[in-house]
């Protein structure tokens, strides 16, 4: 194993070599560029034998990802923001295709206004589209997610394909040391690409079909019961991946300091080590904080969700998204996961780092301060807006 100091799109283009992907089908889109540029650097420098293709557009790219899982090999491809909005349509082919196939999202704010900076609208948007959807803390899980989600993914309990996202900027474009396994090692974790879900002409199968009403839900179904299969194979993948690379990961979701917490903040991505520092703070200071942090946005985690909050007196959902007109998608989510297990807890939202506006430490403080005191009067707040526009509305 090496140490490296790279962003966290180096990280995760390191651990897309270490998976031996046969294509690649880029197109490049700030701020994922630098994943595909660096891994057009492997196949350029012979340490990743992968057929390299530069499509014309991000809907090409998905395209091109599923001939190749059609045609029996593993593929790979990247993309954010409009990118990712331009493949919707390919999203919902690859999945009720049953193509698990590996897609890295840096996540950045959806136009208009046209913004490059981060917030995590653009995946949450697409929550159904049948995806696997992580969200990676650091360049280290970044890097791990890489090889993690093949496994996944490709796992005949799931045959799903998989998205990774990783911050914008805040995650992609930020640097820290990184241990790179050897690829002895990766190949040990993550066997050969294997389907039965592909083109053969020895054993014909019927791949992207029509189904009309009669037998469509069972399709659905199964694409259903697949999905809810990933929390088994995930504790699967990464008790192998412990005993392989030594690393311990938490499943769909990680707790820290939420055994005897009081209040809780829920978040995901990169914002949740700020969170960590607060709570700290607070607890050096006799207030009984924590923090949950979402790993996993589906399958969503309503079971783990419910277990670590059954006894905390207030939480908050804290996350760079909006549903207009309604409240936070991952706030949603969460008062489902509460109201299935019968908890009354009061839990309010924070809208924050739209457009890649800073959260600040100060912010956070200030959102477990309001918990302690109670004042949670509004189930939808917006950070970073001064007071009198929010009553007013902006200009």
């Amino acid at each position: 194993m090496a140490q490296k100091f790279l962003s966290g799109d180096e990280a995760f283009a390191y651990g897309i070599r270490l998976a031996r992907p046969a294509v690649i089908s880029a197109y490049p889109i700030t701020p994922q560029t630098v994943v595909v540029e660096k891994l057009s650097e492997f196949v350029e420098d012979g340490s990743l034998k992968s057929d390299f293709i530069h499509v014309e557009s991000e809907h090409s790219a998905l395209s091109c990802a599923m001939g190749v899982s059609a045609a029996g090999s593993r593929a790979f491809t990247a993309t954010s923001s409009q990118g990712l909005l331009y493949m919707a349509e390919c999203l919902v082919y690859a999945s009720g295709g049953r193509f698990p196939i590996v897609m890295m999202n840096a996540n950045r704010s959806t136009a208009l206004p046209w913004n490059i900076y981060g917030d995590q609208r653009d995946s949450l948007a697409l929550l159904d589209s049948g995806w696997i959807q992580s969200y990676a803390k650091d360049a280290q899980e970044a890097l791990d997610f890489a090889l993690l989600s093949y496994y996944i993914a490709e796992h005949k309990k799931v045959q799903t394909p998989f998205m990774v996202n990783l911050d914008g900027f805040a995650l992609t474009h930020t640097f820290e040391s990184v241990d790179v396994p050897s690829q002895e090692k990766a190949d040990e974790f993550l066997p050969p690409f294997e389907t039965e879900n592909k083109f053969d002409f020895e054993k014909p199968v019927n791949v992207a079909f029509s189904a009309g009403p009669d037998t469509n839900t069972y399709f659905k179904y199964k694409e259903h019961r697949a999905m809810l299969n990933v929390a088994e194979v995930v504790t699967e993948a990464e008790d192998q991946f412990e005993k392989i690379f030594g690393r311990h990961y938490t499943g769909l979701t990680e707790n820290y300091k939420t055994e005897d917490a009081d209040f809780v903040i829920i978040t995901l991505g990169t914002i949740s080590g700020l969170v960590q520092q607060v709570v700290d703070k607070l607890r050096d200071n006799g207030i009984k904080a924590g923090l949950l942090r979402i790993r996993y946005m589906r399958p969503f985690p309503e079971k783990e969700i419910a277990q670590s909050l059954k006894n905390v007196k207030a939480t908050a959902v804290l996350e760079k998204d909006i549903s207009f007109g309604a409240e936070g998608t991952v706030f949603t989510n969460v008062n489902s996961a509460l109201k299935k297990a019968e908890l009354k807890i009061p839990t309010v939202n924070y809208i924050g780092g739209l457009g890649g506006k800073d959260i600040s430490f100060e912010e956070i403080e200030k959102i477990f301060n309001d918990l302690k005191n109670n004042n949670i009067e509004k189930s939808v707040n917006f950070l970073g807006i001064p007071q009198e526009q929010l009553n007013g509305g902006t200009k």
